[in-house]
């Protein structure tokens, strides 16, 4: 049980409750063959005026998924206090070495998304999910993690939720999912283990909002708009920035589609290594039975490309961005439309 934890091990430079801007950081003991005593660094920024909500935006959870990253570390750099109600903190760079090698994961080969709700004892990637566990969520009202598909996927851009059980939470995750104002929203499901940072939040009882946004090895201008504009309108929407908050309806959009992607059988798998050939765009309709993409085999030119393909109708939202294929890879994920009054 977390009352039986030893203190978090985790320490940060700045204080989080003080009225005004600062720009610290997390520290993580280490000791490396060039330093008895060494520290690794996750920065932190804390901006706070007057009585609210506290919001807490996280970027880098994965270390190639630079869309977030650019959106916090702007909002680092321009959030003012008179601009705020109530508190924001900001950790711009969740996995910092593993965005500096361009990579999904940690160099130890640790996925931080799969390290909730971490301890003080284990190695440093479950060090510092124990101090989002027990300091950091704890202080907030709202949780945003922002991902993308990285290096390895094209993701339809897009903001999504978890369906939490509670009535409330989910209404309010859903309102807050919406007021990204993306095109698109996804409901996802964890299908591949446990220990993700969105469910130790929501199991908090948080406001959680989490993000979708491209991804491919490439993070084009409008993808960086659809960042920052979100973000902003997300803190706006909770109620700790000042300003108007935008809706589809007032930018002359068109409602949003809701895409249910909780059913298992949307995630498709190469069923051998190989080169695939996405077919479809994520955001293109298909049919069930429909191909979405071509697995050709390197070693093998005189045999034809297999047809992957969907199994159900819906609406693609994922292709592999990477041609290699190893056996198992997700190759593409598909969705069904869901009318909004069914998460009510």
């Amino acid at each position: 049980m977390t009352s039986t934890l030893s203190p978090p091990t985790v320490s940060c430079s700045i204080d989080l409750q003080a009225s005004g801007k600062r720009v610290g950081h997390l520290r993580i003991n280490k000791i490396t063959n060039t330093a008895g005593w060494a520290s690794t660094f996750i920065h932190i920024g804390c901006v706070v005026n007057g009585a609210g909500p506290t919001v807490l935006v996280l970027a880098g959870n994965h270390g190639d998924e630079y869309e977030g990253q650019v959106a916090a570390m702007r909002l680092l750099q321009e959030l003012q206090p008179e601009q705020v109600t109530g508190r924001v903190i900001v950790v711009p760079l969740l996995s910092p070495a593993a965005s500096k090698g361009n990579t999904r994961n940690w160099p130890s080969g640790a996925n931080f998304n799969r390290s909730f709700p971490g301890r003080p004892d284990g190695p440093p990637h479950e060090q510092l999910a124990d101090y989002l566990t027990r300091v950091l969520f704890p202080m907030a009202d709202v949780v945003i993690d922002m991902h993308s598909g990285g290096r390895s996927a094209w993701f339809l851009p897009c903001s999504h939720m978890h369906v939490v059980d509670d009535p409330a939470q989910r209404r309010a995750m859903l309102e807050a999912m919406e007021a990204w104002c993306t095109d698109h929203h996804y409901l996802y499901i964890d299908v591949n283990g446990n220990g993700l940072l969105p469910v130790e939040a929501e199991n908090q009882g948080k406001l959680v909002i989490t993000t979708e946004l491209g991804g491919g090895g490439r993070t084009p201008a409008p993808i960086h708009r659809l960042a920052w504009n979100g973000l902003n309108n997300v803190l706006r929407h909770v109620g700790v920035c000042k300003g108007e908050v935008q809706t589809r309806a007032s930018l002359g959009l068109p409602p949003a589609v809701i895409i249910d992607g909780r059913d298992p059988r949307n995630i498709v798998v190469s069923p051998e290594d190989g080169m695939f050939e996405a077919m479809l765009e994520p955001g293109e309709r298909v049919a069930a039975g429909q191909p979405v993409g071509r697995l050709w085999f390197m070693d093998r030119p005189d045999r034809p490309a297999e047809l992957l393909r969907s199994p159900v109708d819906g609406i693609v939202v994922v292709t592999k961005a990477i041609p290699v294929t190893e056996q198992g890879d997700c190759v593409f994920v598909v969705g069904t439309p869901i009318d909004r009054a069914a998460l009510r």
